[in-house]
C-alpha cells in the first residue's frame, strides 16, 4: 500500500460504515416490530454488534485519515471542478467536517449510554446520532469520489 492509496481505503472504510449503520438502524426497528421477545432479543443483539463494529470501522477510518493527513503534511488535495459543482461540493464538504466533529463526540457518547443500560437515554442521543452519523459517512464517499474520481486535478 502506498500514501496514494489511503483516500480509497479510508472510501471504503466510509461506505462499510454506512452499511453497518444502516443495518443497525433497520435491526432495531424491526425488533421494536417484534411481538415475539426472543425475536425481539436476538434483533437487539444484532443491532448491537452492527453498531459496535461501524464505531471500530469509524475508529479504524479516522485512524487512517490522520495518518494520510501527517503523512502528506497537511497538504489538502485540490478539487478540480469548476461552475455550479464547486459551491455544490464546497457546500458538502464543509457541512461533511462540521457534522464530523459533532459525530466524534455524538457517537461515543451514544453508545456509552446504551453499553451502560440507559436505554431511554440512548434512544434520545441515537435519533440525533444516527442521522448525523450516516450524513458523514455518505458524504465522506461523495467527497472521495468528488476529489479523486469525478473532479480530479491532473498532476
Amino acid at each position: 500500500m502506498t500514501i496514494q492509496d489511503i483516500p480509497a481505503l479510508n472510501a471504503a472504510l466510509n461506505a462499510t460504515a454506512t452499511v453497518l449503520i444502516t443495518a443497525g438502524f433497520l435491526q432495531i426497528k424491526a425488533a421494536q416490530r417484534a411481538h415475539d421477545t426472543s425475536v425481539r432479543s436476538a434483533r437487539i443483539q444484532t443491532h448491537r454488534r452492527l453498531m459496535l463494529t461501524a464505531g471500530v470501522v469509524s475508529a479504524v477510518f479516522l485512524i487512517s485519515y490522520v495518518t494520510h493527513k501527517a503523512l502528506v503534511r497537511g497538504v489538502h488535495t485540490p478539487f478540480g471542478g469548476t461552475g455550479i459543482i464547486r459551491p455544490v461540493y464546497y457546500a458538502m464538504l464543509l457541512t461533511h467536517v462540521v457534522l464530523a466533529m459533532a459525530i466524534a463526540y455524538l457517537v461515543p457518547r451514544t453508545f456509552w449510554l446504551a453499553l451502560n443500560g440507559q436505554i431511554d437515554r440512548h434512544r434520545a442521543w441515537a435519533r440525533w446520532t444516527y442521522p448525523i452519523w450516516l450524513y458523514v459517512s455518505v458524504t465522506g464517499v461523495l467527497v472521495y469520489f468528488f476529489l479523486y474520481q469525478w473532479w480530479p486535478v491532473a498532476h
